[in-house]
């Protein structure tokens, strides 16, 4: 388990807190490791109803931590099926019991597209999204090349996925991605007891119900296979090595 993700239960709501505020809570492998691990235990403990996700320090996630992944590219010569990651990412898809997201600051990479796996999404006025994966010479992930489409609609995926526009909380909750926008001093405990009033819904009725909701998921789990596949494709591209060590420069500037 990394020290970095704070994993603690609150009645029926396991809240798992990303806690690496000074690197903007970005993702290493141990993180991911970790988030894994929770939803897992989420899943065997009957006590538990609902998964909260926040960030610490103002920050939701800066996605994916670059050197940390690029570590594991290089060792692995680019293979990602089996990147900690990945199997992150199908864990969350796989996930059955509701997920809630509080998110306060920049989302960005997976910290944008972990919230379209969750069925309640609340932001702090501060909260600001970002999909740059076409900037970085990559594809989107976490089936968000699906997801996004389907819930903002095709002119707004465009926007944000192939543009690479970043979007703040007000237009996230317009366009249907945030239900509501909440004061940052209260988002911590307005999202809790959101989660707290899911979990005390009928547990066989509200799990159901969410899965009629998201309906088959064979076409999800496909499309992440194919970014899978594509992504490592284009970890090996001339553009995406170029926008890493750009990336890594201004890191170090």
């Amino acid at each position: 388990m990394s020290e970095f993700v704070k994993v603690e239960r609150d009645g029926a709501v396991l809240v798992v807190t990303l806690a690496r505020a000074e690197k903007k809570n970005a993702l290493t492998g141990a993180m991911y490791e970790a988030l894994t691990a929770a939803l897992a235990e989420a899943s065997a403990d009957d006590a538990i109803g609902v998964v909260l996700i926040e960030g610490s320090g103002g920050v939701f996630s800066a996605g994916n931590d670059i050197g940390d992944f690029l570590a594991f590219a290089m060792k692995r010569g680019a293979e990602m099926k089996d990147a900690p990651g990945v199997r992150f990412i199908y864990a969350l898809a796989a996930f059955a019991k509701p997920l809630v997201a509080a998110v306060d600051g920049h989302a960005i990479g997976l910290g944008a597209t972990l919230c379209l796996h969750c069925d309640l999404v609340y932001a702090s006025p501060a909260a600001r999204f970002h999909m740059p994966f076409v900037d970085l010479g990559l594809v989107p992930e976490a089936g968000s090349s699906l997801l996004v489409p389907q819930r903002l609609g095709r002119a707004r995926a465009s926007q944000y996925l192939l543009l690479g526009e970043s979007f703040d909380a007000e237009v996230a909750r317009a366009d249907g991605l945030v239900n509501t926008v909440v004061d940052a001093a209260s988002l911590h405990a307005h999202a809790l007891a959101k989660a707290k009033a899911l979990a005390a819904k009928p547990r066989q009725a509200l799990l159901a119900t969410r899965r009629l909701l998201r309906g088959d998921p064979a076409a999800l789990t496909a499309r992440m296979g194919e970014e899978v596949d594509l992504f490592t494709a284009g970890l090996k591209s001339p553009e995406a090595r170029a926008a890493f060590m750009a990336f890594m420069q201004r890191s170090k500037g």
